[in-house]
């Protein structure tokens, strides 16, 4: 079930209703878990099994680890738990990617064979569900947090349905607890929360799900266009990628927050980071945080020598990337960062970071512009790897863009690139706007003068969506399955 799907446009209003309807915590806590597991199963029934897999395992080890204190069975059980966890990812997600590399490798020392290629279809929303349920076990065998007694309670935090399928990754720490309150229902959060949905829908109809026609057209058929096609077409998929996981994003908080539930923010105005750490400081900070605790951290992170830093950045990003897709080009991808975000650890200069520049204000209007200019244009080659194909493809973007110019392809028509344009570009003023304001407290009472702005506000987002919107029901980006090809 997608979110820009009709059976979602009913589905949630159901729940929502029958979600404050019901009395009792006990009994909304049930009834949220069936219908996140419904919301799954719509995609695919039969692979409800491995989410259901995933959390029985998780909960049975957590609570086997919470009873002893010897800490070779405790390191046993959480170790045979991300075994099981790590190797679902690895059956589902990477089988063929692994297998296709290998024999690729053996096809170059001189061992021709026939490469087994299993037709695994990916479960939507795996590598989310699965973070999630791994950073609980390894939360419980830190002893940062108590392990969940019930596990129906425990289930519907790796389930609950919002963020079920492409994040936020919440840590238990802030979920799990949210399950024990009575929530009572508040309007200003229910608005901000429908003001959110709307923003998210935005998002994803009137500027991913537009520009994403021109994006395929001109990387899918590459040999056919210039340079000049190829930098637009990366301009638009630099927000086309922002746009269509933001605005996920931005709909599983907006509904979770209907409901009386606060999940981390996951995107924070990223294309105005100042450099490449700071784009991730901003960029899926669900996912940054997490690599960054699980993986960061306990490499070494920053108690160690530069060397050893750099290393420890460098690996984790390539994890990051090879988390984002089966295939070398997200490889590339993650260690083009690792290799970003190392060169800023060796040279900081003026610690060019989020809070020395609001803070202490060094950067200059002109000197700040030129630095999110510069971020902007290395993070959209990034992208290039990310979107194309396959690795030979990525390289010959590049070239084409540096050697052939000529006519830009205009795909349906001059006036649908100015409207991609045109909403991309105020979608900027309005994050420009978001940074300059800051994080604003939502109000106790709403007033009437708050009301009329928030009722005025919505109704603009919904005439916007309803005539520049695509309902083409274009999938999300992130539910996408990128095959396996080397060159």
């Amino acid at each position: 079930m997608l979110f820009n799907s009709l059976a979602f446009l009913i589905f949630f209003p159901i729940v929502c209703i029958v979600y404050w309807l019901l009395p009792r915590t006990s009994w909304r806590n049930v009834f949220l878990l069936v219908a996140s597991y419904y919301f799954y199963m719509n995609w695919e029934p039969i692979y409800a099994l491995l989410i259901l897999f995933s959390t029985v395992s998780t909960w049975f080890a957590s609570n086997r680890i919470a009873k002893t204190d010897n800490r070779k069975h405790r390191k046993l059980w959480v170790t045979a738990c991300l075994i099981a966890n790590f190797g679902i990812l690895a059956v589902f997600k990477y089988f063929n990617f692994i297998t296709e590399s290998v024999f690729s490798l053996l096809s170059i020392a001189g061992l021709r064979m026939e490469v087994p290629n299993f037709q695994i279809l990916l479960p939507v929303g795996i590598s989310f569900y699965t973070f999630q349920a791994i950073g609980y076990i390894i939360d419980v065998y830190r002893d940062k947090v108590k392990p969940a007694k019930a596990l129906w309670k425990y289930a519907l935090f790796v389930s609950f349905f919002p963020q079920l399928v492409a994040g936020p990754i919440e840590r238990s720490s802030n979920l799990l607890p949210q399950f024990d309150e009575k929530h009572r229902f508040n309007t200003p959060m229910f608005i901000e929360g429908i003001k959110m949905m709307l923003f998210g829908y935005f998002m994803k109809l009137c500027i991913a799900d537009n520009v994403s026609g021109y994006v395929d057209a001109v990387f899918n058929n590459m040999d056919f266009h210039n340079g000049t096609s190829l930098i637009l077409a990366t301009f638009f998929f630099t927000f086309q990628i922002f746009c269509d996981f933001g605005g996920y994003s931005l709909i599983a908080i907006g509904a979770a927050m209907c409901m009386g539930f606060r999940l981390m923010q996951n995107f924070r105005q990223p294309y105005l980071a100042v450099s490449p750490k700071n784009f991730w400081r901003r960029w899926h900070i669900s996912l940054s945080s997490w690599f960054t605790e699980y993986v960061y951290i306990p490499l070494g992170g920053n108690r160690c020598s530069k060397g050893r830093r750099t290393f420890n950045t460098v690996a984790t990003m390539l994890v990051s990337g090879l988390w984002h897709g089966a295939n070398w080009t997200f490889v590339i991808w993650g260690a083009y960062h690792g290799v970003l975000v190392a060169i800023c650890n060796i040279f900081p200069g003026k610690k060019n970071d989020e809070r020395e520049a609001r803070n202490r204000k060094f950067l200059s209007g002109l000197q700040k512009c030129i630095s999110i200019l510069v971020t902007f244009v290395l993070m959209s080659l990034g992208w290039v790897f990310f979107r194309a194909n396959n690795v030979g493809d990525a390289f010959k973007a590049f070239k084409k863009m540096g050697t052939e110019h000529g006519m830009l392809y205009n795909g349906n028509g001059m006036p649908s690139i100015l409207m991609g344009l045109m909403l991309i570009g105020i979608l900027m003023v309005i994050e420009i706007y978001r940074e300059r304001r800051g994080t604003r407290q939502l109000p106790e009472h709403l007033s009437t003068g708050r009301l009329i702005t928030d009722i005025a506000y919505s109704a603009t987002l919904i005439i916007v969506i309803l005539l520049c919107g695509s309902f083409t029901g274009g999938q999300f980006i992130y539910f996408y399955y990128c095959p396996l090809k080397i060159f």
